[in-house]
């Protein structure tokens, strides 16, 4: 720990007192009976954690997310079913024809199922 700093070296801030926390509860004098307030540790990176996690709370962020995770299991569908987990072809161009031969039987078998339940007789 550095002379003079409130952080360790695993980045947690320690003795940090809370007193506004610690003197309104009853059970106070167990917790703490030697000193006006509770030492919390904390992380130097818990304020931008709390940042993350108001943002996580919003409607925007859900929708984000519910997009994002489509995308990731078509690309997941990609590596698995059509093995495009390594690539083949060298260089950029063959990088770029191989993803999109890849993309393109993606699209195809996609057509065919949306086709085929179109055409699909509907029991009443």
């Amino acid at each position: 720990r550095n002379e003079g700093s409130l952080f360790d070296a695993d980045h947690t801030a320690n003795g940090v007192p809370f007193p506004r926390r610690s003197t309104a509860c009853a059970l106070k004098p167990n917790c703490c009976p030697n000193g006006p307030a509770r030492k919390v540790t904390r992380s130097i990176h818990e304020d931008a954690r709390d940042v993350a996690r108001d943002i996580a709370r919003t409607d925007a962020y859900v929708t984000s997310r519910r997009e994002r995770k489509k995308v990731e299991m078509l690309f997941a569908h990609l590596k698995r079913i059509l093995r495009l987990d390594r690539l083949r072809l060298r260089g950029p161009c063959g990088a770029r024809d191989e993803f999109l031969l890849a993309a393109t039987a993606q699209n195809l078998r996609k057509m065919a199922r949306l086709i085929q339940l179109q055409t699909a007789p509907v029991s009443a």
